[in-house]
């Protein structure tokens, strides 16, 4: 049984398939509308936004930082984005890339607080959320914009199809996207030089800069990828609820977080892959449906986030102890 509990803490992705598995079970006895085609084709499309801001978030932790100022990257790109698009009339190429390039930057900037000044990335990065929400709210006056231009409110469907039983199932422009960041992350940082400097770096920061590792470009490349992301993230959210709204994207930090912790990114960097964070995406969506499915409070949702969270880490924690004890017997 011991080598069992170790084996399974070992490898969170494997832990986590577990539990996906026994909760789809458990939810489908429960609701026959849970295990449907057209329920999860909604319920990836509807987490594509939690997804894509995941895998920055998932680039951050691997590095060894914590970001929570992502929602404000996002809510200030996204904001950019449609000002752009409607008081200016701006094309979709040009509005996509000011508002990409925004984001970057904006990320970017927390990679030069962090690294400059010596100080917690989570500490640097509560301030210039602060700092990022409550200009965009000084600025915009927390005015909503609506008439979006029909290039992006316009509905993209990629694949339709209609089922046996009458189900309309259709994939749309969200969860082509989230695929694309999905695949984009997993090749920067699983088959680049790159990505490989941030694993190093994450994993023990002292010998990759002895070595010769650019700590400040590592950090350039995490910080600003998210900040990427988020202004991704955040067009992809007003595309799917057809306005721009400054606080839109406030109070999703402690989702994202969760789907990259629980995926086994580890908080102290290193360690993390993007088949975990996709688990950890199908297991909150799964969780968060099927409590709606069974007419359970979704407030009692954070709870249960909360709840998954502190297992990730416990469970991470074990297998950082069980290596290092491992390690230490072999150089005895």
């Amino acid at each position: 049984m011991p080598r069992l509990v170790a084996t399974i803490f070992g490898q969170p992705e494997r832990a986590l398939g577990s539990a996906i598995i026994v909760t789809a079970i458990i939810l489908t006895a429960s609701s026959p509308h849970f295990l449907t085609a057209s329920n999860l084709v909604n319920l990836v499309e509807a987490y594509s936004v939690i997804a894509i801001l995941a895998a920055g978030v998932f680039v951050v932790l691997v590095c060894g930082g914590i970001d929570i100022s992502f929602t404000a990257t996002a809510a200030a790109a996204q904001y950019l984005a449609a000002t752009l698009a409607t008081t200016y009339e701006m094309p979709v190429i040009p509005t996509l890339v000011i508002a990409a390039a925004f984001g970057t930057a904006l990320g970017a900037l927390n990679a030069v607080l962090v690294h400059f000044l010596r100080v917690g990335s989570i500490i640097v990065t509560i301030a210039t959320s602060s700092i990022y929400y409550a200009l965009l709210i000084y600025i915009t006056d927390a005015h909503e914009i609506y008439n979006l231009p029909d290039w992006w409110a316009e509905p993209v469907v990629v694949y339709r199809t209609i089922l046996a039983s009458g189900d309309v199932v259709k994939i749309g422009l969200p969860t082509l996207v989230m695929l694309a960041v999905v695949l984009l992350t997993h090749f920067l940082m699983k088959h680049t030089r790159l990505g490989r400097q941030v694993y190093a770096f994450g994993g023990n920061p002292e010998a990759a800069s002895r070595i010769g590792i650019n700590v400040l470009g590592v950090q350039l490349f995490a910080y600003g990828y998210l900040g990427f992301l988020a202004s991704v993230g955040g067009f992809i959210q007003a595309y799917r609820v057809h306005q721009a709204v400054p606080t839109a994207m406030a109070g999703q930090e402690l989702n994202v977080l969760a789907v990259a912790i629980l995926g086994g990114a580890s908080l102290v960097g290193g360690k993390g892959s993007m088949a975990g964070v996709l688990l950890g995406v199908l297991f909150l969506a799964m969780l968060q449906n099927g409590l709606n499915l069974l007419g359970i409070s979704s407030y009692f949702f954070g709870v249960v986030t909360g709840l998954a969270i502190l297992v990730s880490i416990v469970m991470t924690g074990y297998a950082e102890k069980r290596s290092t004890r491992r390690q230490h017997i072999q150089a005895g």
